[in-house]
Parts: C-alpha cells; structure tokens; sequence
C-alpha cells in the first residue's frame, strides 16, 4: 500500500495556542529557508501528488526532555515560514501512535519521526526531513542506513525502526538515514541546524557527483 505524501497517520490532541516567538526560530527557520531553495523541502506538482513535502524540527529546551518545535503539516510548499507555521510537540507515544502538540497549525506528519530520534540520544537538537531523488536512489552505493521498506512514514513501525538503526547501524555516527518505504526520504539530525543542515547538503553533493561519474 502506498502512503499519501504529508497525511498524518497518528492520534493527535491538538491545542489551539499563540504563535511561538521568532527569537526561537532564527537559525531553524534559516535553514528551511536554505532547504527550500535547494528543492530539498518544497512542493512539486509532477511528484507525491503535487503536495508539499519535508519538515524541520529543534528540540526545546524545557522540563520534558523530548519535547520540540516541528513545522506545521503541508507547509513544505511555502517559499517562507512565520511563527504561525511553527508547532510544539509536548509528548509523543509511539506504543499508542499519539502525539499532543500545540500551535496555531498541525504538527507535521512525520512528528513520531523527529520525536524518536530525539529520544535516542539528549545531543540530538535538531533533525531535517527532506526529500532527495539523488541520495534516496544510491544510499546503499553511499553507505547511507536504510529503514525497512514496508515501514511507512510516520507510524509506530517507523519508530520501531529508528531505534533499530541506532542500535545496529552507524547512524548515530553517520547522522543520516534515508527512509526505504518512503519515495526519496531523507532524514539527518545533529547537534544544531547547522550540522544536520551541512550534513545533508554533503551526502547531496557525493550522491550527484557520483550520479554524474557514472553516466
């Protein structure tokens, strides 16, 4: 079964509240902006259905060590975000395929997703989901860990399978995975947007000189 692009496949509890203040969201919202520009985050009407595609996230800093600011579902295609376009994940369950955030818009559909990475490991500040033909096709050429094929997006499968990753893969290490039931998902995280950005754009240019080389 094929998943449609950007629907959201757990239990949300969703609390209307103000946006988040823009002081939060310099360097997030810098990168999206530099992700959108490189069509790594964006909406295409020849791909997934013409719907927007990728979604970033930074973990916030508060009591709940795995909470975090995700942008809103099906904004991908938009060239800008505000702080309305920004939500708060406060708790997620995977063994309940629930998610309680907070916001003006929706949490993303790939927030179970983000919410697993961060729970491996307290470094993890930040994580990207975008989508890339070029790293998508050659990951196993490139050495990149791939998740199950018939684990979808979004689901408690595709938890299941980021700790599995962790566990048995140098992802932790490699900060990058590429999801294998999902057409040209990428995921990368790191210590900040900047690692998990660059680390992104590093795996791009490997991927489209080798592309290149071998034509």
């Amino acid at each position: 079964m094929t998943m449609q692009e950007g629907v959201v496949q757990f239990k949300l509890t969703f609390l209307p509240a103000d946006p988040l203040p823009a002081s939060m969201l310099g360097d997030l919202n810098a990168w999206r902006q530099i992700l959108y520009r490189l069509g790594l985050i964006g909406q295409d009407p020849r791909r997934y259905e013409g719907l927007g595609f990728g979604n970033v996230s930074i973990r916030l800093e508060s009591g709940n060590a795995n909470s975090f600011i995700i942008s809103g579902t099906q904004t991908g295609g938009l060239d800008r975000l505000s702080p309305a376009h920004y939500t708060s994940v406060k708790t997620f369950d995977p063994a309940n395929n629930s998610v309680v955030a907070e916001g003006v818009v929706q949490p993303s559909s790939e927030s179970m997703t983000h919410g697993s990475i961060y729970h491996q490991d307290c470094t993890i500040c930040a994580v990207i989901h975008a989508h890339s033909p070029e790293i998508w096709t050659q990951a196993d050429s490139i050495g990149i860990p791939v998740t199950r094929r018939d684990v979808h997006y979004g689901t408690p499968e595709m938890a299941e399978e980021v700790c599995r990753l962790f566990l048995n893969t140098p992802v932790s290490m490699l900060k990058i995975f590429t999801m294998g039931g999902h057409e040209d998902g990428i995921v990368t995280f790191g210590d900040n947007m900047e690692q998990a950005g660059l680390t992104l754009v590093r795996y791009l240019a490997v991927a489209t000189t080798r592309s290149i080389v071998m034509q």
